[in-house]
């Protein structure tokens, strides 16, 4: 289900004017600090927020691999690398759970907003592990606390979702993600070393209530759409208009903020 959201969303992932993957990623990056000529592995690459930094960072020396399971992302990955003469990079499908590469090839994992989407994350991380090199260093990105009005639009939703997307770790407020140590116990538990968390607060800028709707179908959050029946679409789209038009500031900008948790750790 996961990977049909995303091959869906592919064709306007990160493209709608709205920076919000690409900062995130860009910091997981500078927080991981990949050296030239490294190896590395973008797990989740979507459009590659995270592999193109990566992929200048390791230079002409090093290599990024990119893994993703929806089809339309790897395609999308692909064409980019093309356009942009990106030769360090390569991109295939694979389940982001269980990377099919032999142990201890990686210098460096990065992860961003994926590993709340899999089915049995402990066993993600003890996988991503082995792949590394002795001192190998893993980071991913998880989403914290949204701000009230963030909040507010994405409840508009609630009386349409099952029961499964009410509970979703993807909103932070579940599980091991519901907290800094629940993330970094994942990795602790998986036998990472020197596990710590940084923290950062994004923001999210619309123009009205049109943009962020657009925003809302170009990312996983296009599966709430889903579970709202088409006859109800207009009654919630006149809902997040009313909700965001009381969340405009001063200058009459809307502004949505989201904590996003980084956790580290290293192979020993």
């Amino acid at each position: 289900m996961v990977a049909a959201i995303f091959d869906a969303a592919a064709a306007t992932y990160d493209t709608v004017d709205v920076p919000w993957f690409r900062p995130i990623a860009e910091h997981l990056v500078r927080e991981l600090a990949p050296a030239s000529g490294e190896k590395a592995l973008d797990v989740g690459s979507g459009r590659g927020a995270v592999t193109f930094p990566l992929a200048e960072a390791v230079g002409d020396s090093g290599h990024v691999t990119g893994i993703d399971l929806a089809n339309g992302m790897v395609e999308a990955l692909r064409a980019q690398i093309k356009d942009r003469g990106v030769s360090n990079v390569d991109v295939l499908i694979q389940d982001a759970a269980n990377p099919d590469f032999e142990a201890a090839t990686f210098d460096l994992i990065a992860s961003s907003l994926v590993l709340f989407f899999l089915p049995d994350p402990a066993a993600a991380v003890r996988r991503w592990h082995d792949l590394l090199r002795p001192g190998g260093r893993l980071g991913v990105s998880t989403f914290g606390e949204r701000d009230a009005n963030f909040l507010a639009v994405d409840e508009v939703f609630t009386p349409y979702l099952p029961a499964q997307m009410l509970d979703a770790r993807a909103s932070g407020t579940t599980g091991p993600f519901a907290t800094d140590a629940g993330v970094e116990a994942l990795l602790t538990s998986a036998g990472y070393l020197d596990v710590r968390t940084v923290r950062r607060e994004v923001t999210a800028i619309f123009r009205d209530a049109d943009h962020w709707i657009e925003w809302s179908w170009s990312h996983g959050q296009r599966a709430m759409w889903g579970a709202v029946p088409e006859d109800q679409h207009a009654t919630v789209q006149a809902e997040i208009a009313r909700v965001l038009a009381g969340a405009r500031d001063d200058t009459g900008t809307i502004a949505l903020r989201q904590h996003v948790r980084y956790t580290f750790g290293r192979r020993a």
